[in-house]
């Protein structure tokens, strides 16, 4: 299999090569990328044609993966670290990357620690959080992206950002390049580390398996190893000759840390009591998908007098946005706004109308019965969505349970508003209803698999590190 756990580092990695041998310049490297870029850009329209004609082939191995999620792979339990003083290059692009990034510094640091290296060395790529972990910083992506600029706009920060990492990768020849998520920014990347001589270990793969997946070439030949996340990703990617390790979802930790209303399965309806909608995390996503959701949300008034009604949303700056769109659906006399403590809010929630995206997780650690959403701006974007996805599920929840546990539309205009205030109707009075629900929820906890996905994602970074040692000593 490609994701063993023991098995030999890729040839890349025990040859022996000169990682001092010179490469191409920074700026001829970038180049390289942005040619590299084009090209697969203009090649896309091709590509789709034999990818639509095996959609359906596609979709139906990708189902037998769900059927088949992997276990964790703990990762070496020793390793060969004594004398070695590591540098190591870590990269994030956008806040909960980063976040993860955070955790895996620490975890590595740890990991050395326990194998007689001595205290790492590390240069990155963030703001000011992984700069507090002793992270030097290069370049910050994260404040860029979150600044909302359009990418022709960004193209000169980003091409500046590329040129200063591809000739700190010449110059110092780090022991390892680990990116996190992100592959738009990070596969170029990884490219050009690989051409320095410098090993790649990616710390939550792409999403390919959703859609496009002949960029997973590419990606196999730019990372020596990927982390994988979900238990279905291993099984995917191993049919693509690609190496991976599968570590289990970071997520997990932080939720671990966070407590569980007693409620969660099967309390009495007065312990929660509230309809929550979550209507996502960027104001574009916000003002496409609330307005509907409140309008959901006041059908099912109609039907359940004095229901309570929470919207809520971890970032305090999205509050002028929702107060508006509150106002202008005239919904400020039944709507309460909860804003900065998501868990807080969860912890009130027998039902939730939610986006699709990280924030399932959440709701899936609280067995919340969810209807997910997920609304786009044209008819056309669903009807593509429809044709190119080659999932048969896109919420992380079904994906997880391996069937359909909530409902889930993606669409433009007015949706399945009956359907969905049907259901949400049935989670919040019928428990036989919601027991079954849950059940199937727990099968989706216990598939995400246990924490400890840091600890588990740094040995496999640095047991590529060991392997290079010994290969080339």
């Amino acid at each position: 299999m490609v994701q063993t756990k023991h098995e030999a580092p890729s040839q890349t990695l025990s040859s022996g090569r000169d990682s001092r041998a010179p490469g191409p310049s920074p700026g001829a490297a970038v180049r390289h990328e942005v040619l590299r870029a084009l090209r697969d850009l203009a090649l896309a329209p091709l590509r789709c044609v034999p990818y639509l004609a095996r959609r359906g082939s596609l979709e139906k191995a990708l189902r037998s993966d769900l059927e088949h999620p992997a276990a964790v792979d703990a990762g070496p339990t020793s390793l060969n670290l004594a004398g070695r003083k590591l540098s190591i290059f870590v990269s994030a692009a956008e806040h909960s990357g980063e976040v993860h990034a955070v955790n895996l510094v620490r975890a590595l640091r740890r990991e050395v620690d326990t194998g007689g290296g001595a205290p790492p060395r590390f240069h990155g790529l963030g703001s000011e959080r992984l700069g507090a972990e002793k992270v030097e910083i290069l370049g910050n992506p994260i404040a860029r992206a979150a600044m909302g600029v359009d990418v022709l706009r960004s193209l000169p920060f980003y091409l500046r950002l590329f040129e200063d990492t591809a000739r700190y990768l010449r110059d110092e020849r780090p022991d390892l390049f680990l990116p996190v998520d992100s592959p738009a920014l990070h596969v170029p990347l990884a490219h050009i580390a690989k051409r320095y001589g410098v090993p790649v270990a990616h710390y939550v793969t792409p999403q390919y398996w959703g859609w496009a997946p002949w960029r997973v070439g590419g990606y196999r030949r730019a990372v020596d190893l990927g982390l994988t996340i979900l238990p279905f990703e291993p099984a995917w990617f191993e049919r693509h000759a690609t190496r991976t390790a599968h570590v289990g979802h970071p997520q997990v930790d932080e939720l671990e840390r966070r407590e569980l209303h007693p409620s969660r399965t099967s309390g009495p309806k007065g312990e929660r009591r509230a309809l929550v909608l979550l209507p996502g995390s960027r104001k574009v996503v916000i003002r496409r998908n609330l307005p509907w959701m409140l309008n959901c949300a006041e059908r099912m008034r109609k039907e359940h007098g004095g229901l309570e009604v929470l919207l809520a949303n971890d970032d305090r700056s999205h509050a002028d946005l929702l107060r508006t769109l509150v106002r202008d659906a005239g919904a400020e006399d039944w709507v309460r706004i909860d804003l900065g403590d998501l868990h807080r809010s969860l912890a009130q929630a027998r039902a939730a109308l939610s986006v699709s995206g990280t924030v399932l997780l959440d709701l899936l650690h609280h067995r919340i019965p969810t209807a997910v959403v997920y609304r786009l701006d044209r008819r056309l974007s669903a009807a593509l969505s429809r044709h190119f996805l080659t999932v048969p599920w896109f919420s992380s929840i079904n994906l997880l349970a391996g069937h359909e546990v909530v409902p889930e539309a993606c669409f433009a205009g007015s949706g399945p508003l009956v359907e969905y205030a049907e259901f949400l109707g049935r989670a919040l009075t019928d428990d036989g209803f919601r027991a079954r629900i849950q059940a199937d929820l727990e099968l989706a906890v216990a598939r995400l698999g246990p924490a400890g996905a840091p600890r588990r994602a740094a040995r496999h970074a640095l047991a590529l590190i060991s392997h290079r040692s010994q290969g080339t000593s």
